[in-house]
């Protein structure tokens, strides 16, 4: 089985057409997040996949994104009514 490992995937856009295309790309791997900041479960390939497509689609003199990974022994904090996030057994990329 591969092994995924949760991050965090942050950015700011300044061009709205952009944008629009970060969120569609971020949000193809996300399992959770919201607004510019999302949760994301990848595997090494999908890692290089999504840093690979975003840099094609951000100005790396105005834009800026952020991909962070989280350490698998931290514990998981929720505030509100928020869920503890998890790999879910199948994932549908189509």
């Amino acid at each position: 089985m591969t092994t995924r490992s949760l991050y965090l995937a942050a950015y700011d856009v300044s061009s709205p057409s952009r944008l629009r295309a970060a969120l569609a790309l971020v949000r193809a791997y996300a399992t959770g997040g919201q607004k510019s900041v999302h949760e994301v479960f990848l595997t090494a390939a999908e890692r290089h996949e999504l840093l690979h497509h975003m840099a094609l689609l951000l100005d790396e003199h105005e834009d800026r994104f952020l991909l962070l990974r989280l350490d698998a022994r931290g514990r998981v904090h929720t505030l509100g009514q928020g869920a503890e996030p998890c790999d879910p057994d199948l994932f549908y990329m189509g």
